[in-house]
């Protein structure tokens, strides 16, 4: 079976970091569903790199590609970041979203220091399933590219537009509703909402909501504790807040 160039080799494992990422404006997407995904959607796949079994079972798909290349899954293991991957891989082009503009009759997440990559891909499937859009992340927030984050979100990537930017310059503006995830606050069970929408503030897996952001929440809200646990991890609690707040939306 081929190998995989050294010249581009060495460019996939440089995408495995954020600075060159940011530079080349390219990442990578690993396995089959989600280079299933990424072909099938109308983003620019720059080279994709696969079995001769994907290429057999998938060529339209393939297609797609601007350059397609077979080689083993070894060699796709070199290069990913996958324990194993039999499939393919793909250098995707990223994407240049229109700037974020606030949405007064749905939900946006807000992400507040959110620094593990399985925690952000969750969120941003959990926001893909119960219809969330948009997603403001703080500049510390990773790096939604990062690969970790893309295998974690299982696709989602492609649906739900993330936007970093200064959190307290955007949620000082706003006049909606800006809802606070904390261990202290209204019971998510039982809220009762005005308007269907506005924004749901995540806060850091160690440190929760920063002071600087804390101080434009204008409703706290917890999730009951019926048992020991000294709390939730943040992708669980997103999907028990939105979960929430999506069918409490229906009423309104």
């Amino acid at each position: 079976m081929t190998s995989i160039s050294t010249k581009w080799a060495k460019q996939i494992k440089s995408l495995h970091l954020k600075k060159y990422r940011k530079a080349e404006q390219q990442f990578i997407v690993e396995g089959e569903k989600a280079v299933l995904e990424v072909l099938a959607s109308n983003w620019s796949v720059t080279a994709l790199f696969a079995t001769e079994s994907f290429l057999q079972q998938h060529p339209e798909a393939a297609s797609k590609a601007q350059m397609v290349q077979a080689c083993s899954s070894d060699a796709l293991f070199k290069v990913g970041t996958f324990s194993s991957n039999d499939a393919a891989l793909a250098v995707v082009a990223i994407p240049q979203w229109p700037a974020f503009r606030e949405q007064s009759q749905q939900w946006t997440l807000v992400l507040d220091s959110i620094n593990d990559p399985g925690n952000l891909g969750t969120i941003i499937r959990i926001a893909d399933w119960y219809g969330i859009e948009h997603i403001l992340c703080s500049p510390d927030t990773t790096d939604c590219y990062n690969p970790k984050v893309v295998a974690a979100a299982k696709g989602s990537f492609l649906r739900v537009q993330l936007h970093y930017a200064d959190l307290t310059e955007r949620l000082a503006a706003t006049r909606l509703p800006v809802f606070g995830a904390y261990l202290g606050g209204e019971n998510v069970h039982q809220l009762q909402l005005n308007e269907p929408g506005g924004y749901i503030v995540l806060g850091n897996e160690a440190n929760g909501i920063s002071q600087a952001v804390g101080q434009f929440i204008s409703r706290k809200i917890t999730i009951p504790a019926f048992g020991s646990a000294e709390s939730l991890n943040v992708g669980i609690a997103a999907a028990v807040i939105c979960d929430n707040l999506k069918r409490l939306t229906a009423h309104c």
